[in-house]
């Protein structure tokens, strides 16, 4: 049930809409996720500045209306291009599929898929356990934060990130926003529904790849190969996936091969599909990740180019009123996401990783599809660089061969390399090469995808020569298969374990939080009062409480807050209340009465707290709750810190 109520959050909204503007088949069931977070992302900013509380009803009714909207329009484009220009009214020029071709591509999708769950729940263990990344508290607090207060501005969730009542602060909510619609439905609780969001997010992938190369005129067995093995490679979507974890970020990266299925409809358009999904996409995938619009720009460039050299056809004529169209509403309706992210632009642009492996080692890993590996996946990584010359050698698809090219470049240069050129190129990365890595995989799938098509192809001419009754498609077949079987059982069925093992490094018994610390959580959810906060230490993992048992804590994210606000403050003379007034008076202004300890680390160099220490020896300070991970104390005096409190959220710098 949980599973259904989150599938249908992420497909739903976007099914309705996209066949309302006529989008159909492979490319509309790829692009539906990326059509619910572009709706999402469009709908934030208006049904919030309108006062209307962000609930799944209104968002529905906000769907809704689009939809018809979109419909209605539909219908009158067409309508109007059919009778000024009838010898545009065929639709737009996929390749011609038959049943026998779609159930192909649809096995290789079922592959995909059946890797990617089975991968994703070793490596999780359960729906129910923790990420123990440093990222995951913040993801979940702002889930929680959106569901309950019913806004989804990130001009109103500035609380979370220890920055109470800051209007301008940004981060991209749209993930968030979408999830906290389904948050407490169904008895979803948030791990289970943080969790099932990454699988699904994963589970758009093989289905996304099998649109984008359907679209493109990949054939059949090249576009169920590339299905197929989209979720075996540990760069995307797993390094991601614990490393952070970047939810939000992989969900966009996931998306990019429906945003690359809707290109298609530029070249040859019909009616408003093409620039209207790619419009709303192009939203979506900045309320997603800002970093993404320049992943976009990257292939659309390419394709661009791949259009001017002859290698892609297009009528021009018939082509420009969509093509300026699509820019237009690519415009209008990104820039209100794209705009807000200069707020942080500096922070983002300024973020430093050092590099960590030589040049040749760093051409090593994009060259076999394996970036960031202290073992190559040779057994996808060589036939894909293989398959990355027949792409080249047959005209096909020849702008994903750049992107490789550009991307896997840009990878190679920044884990290897330290220049001011490339701190530029990848700020909007954070200059982080691990998200840059996530990119590269994408163009190893297509790549696979024409290896199998090549090599499946020769292997049924080689049979046909000594069988010429033999058919040559059932030869074809059995081809891929072979191939398909070999390589499965040399990397032993699809990388799962090899995956799944990267996965489980942040899925364990803490270091962040363990089931003793949650226990404490729920304790504090059944004793404190609306309106209460709990002092907590930054480095403990204690950041979780609010996600996980609904108790806002004082400390809100790994970073701590800053020393000159009250938070801030405390963390270091809390333990002084006997001896600093102020001290309490404080707690009393954050409406503080109990304090929580845990045992674990966020990371291995976390220093804990000074004021939170001694706490034990500490007069004024009763011990509560107790076990192995975790103590609670209570702070003499403060049982009616509710009502002698200051409003809510108040956190002025103190002595100011």
């Amino acid at each position: 049930m949980n599973v259904l109520l989150v599938l249908l959050a992420f497909w739903l909204p976007g099914l309705v809409f996209g066949a309302a503007i006529r989008l159909r088949g492979w490319t509309l069931a790829a692009a539906a996720p990326l059509l619910t977070f572009g709706l999402v992302a469009i709908g934030i900013p208006i049904l919030g500045g309108l006062g209307i509380r962000w609930s799944m009803l209104n968002v529905s009714l906000w769907v809704l209306l689009l939809s018809v909207v979109g419909f209605g329009v539909s219908f009158l484009v067409l309508r109007f291009t059919a009778k000024r220009h009838p010898d545009w009214a065929e639709a737009e020029d996929a390749p011609n599929r038959s049943l026998r071709d779609h159930l192909l591509i649809g096995a290789g999708v079922v592959v995909g898929l059946g890797v990617g769950t089975v991968t994703f729940l070793r490596g999780s263990h359960s729906l129910n356990n923790v990420q123990q990344g440093w990222d995951a508290p913040f993801h979940g607090n702002l889930v929680r934060w959106i569901a309950e207060h019913g806004d989804a501005r990130a001009s109103t969730v500035g609380t979370i990130a220890n920055l109470p009542n800051q209007t301008d602060y940004f981060y991209p909510d749209t993930y968030h926003a979408l999830l906290a619609l389904v948050f407490g439905k169904g008895g979803l609780t948030m791990m289970p529904t943080l969790n099932l969001a990454a699988l699904v997010v994963v589970l758009t992938v093989p289905v996304g790849v099998a649109a984008m190369c359907h679209a493109w005129r990949m054939p059949v067995l090249g576009t169920a190969a590339a299905a197929a093995v989209s979720t075996w490679f540990t760069a995307f979507p797993y390094d991601s996936l614990w490393r952070g974890p970047l939810w939000p970020y992989v969900a966009g990266v996931a998306l990019v091969p429906a945003m690359l299925a809707l290109a298609r409809l530029l070249l040859k358009p019909h009616g408003i599909a093409g620039p209207v999904a790619i419009g709303v996409g192009v939203a979506g995938l900045a309320g997603l990740h800002t970093s993404l619009i320049f992943v976009i720009m990257v292939y659309f460039l390419l394709i661009l180019l791949a259009v001017l050299f002859r290698f892609e056809k297009i009528g021009w004529r018939r082509s420009a009123a969509s093509l300026v169209a699509t820019i237009v509403l690519a415009a209008v309706l990104g820039l209100p996401t794209v705009l807000p992210a200069l707020y942080n632009a500096g922070g983002v642009t300024s973020a430093y990783w050092a590099s960590e492996t030589s040049v040749s080692g760093a051409l090593g890993q994009t060259i076999t599809f394996s970036p960031m590996a202290a073992f190559p996946q040779w057994w996808i990584g060589i036939p894909a660089i293989i398959g990355v010359f027949f792409l080249v050698r047959n005209r096909r698809m020849l702008w994903m061969v750049g992107a490789y090219v550009v991307l896997g470049g840009l990878f190679a240069a920044t884990i290897s390399l330290e220049t001011p050129l490339i701190h530029t190129l990848t700020g909007p990365f954070y200059n982080d090469h691990w998200r840059l890595g996530a990119l590269v995989p994408l163009a190893g799938a297509v790549a696979f995808g024409e290896f199998v098509h090549t090599a499946s192809g020769r292997f049924a001419e080689k049979i046909g020569e000594r069988r010429p009754n033999l058919n040559p498609f059932t030869a074809t077949i059995a081809g891929a298969l072979v191939i398909g079987l070999v390589v499965t059982l040399l990397s032993r069925g699809g990388y799962i374990g090899r995956n799944s093992a990267r996965l489980a490094m942040n899925y364990g018994e803490g270091p962040s939080v363990s089931k003793g610390e949650e226990e404490a959580y729920a304790w504090l959810g059944q004793h404190v009062v609306p309106g209460e906060r709990v002092m907590n230490d930054k480095a403990d993992g204690s950041v979780w409480m609010y996600a996980l048992a609904g108790v806002q804590p004082v400390e809100w994210t790994n970073y701590g807050a800053e020393f000159t606000t009250k938070a801030g403050w405390l963390s270091v003379f809390l333990n002084d209340i006997n001896r600093e007034p102020r001290v309490r008076a404080a707690l009393t202004d954050l409406k503080v009465r109990y304090v929580l300890v845990g045992k674990g680390k966020v990371a291995p160099n976390a220093q804990s707290a000074v004021g939170l220490q001694r706490l034990d020896i500490t007069p004024g300070f009763k011990r509560v709750f107790h076990n192995s991970d975790a103590s609670i104390y209570e702070i003499e005096g403060q049982q009616g810190v509710v009502a002698a409190g200051a409003t809510t959220g108040s956190d002025t710098a103190h002595g100011q």
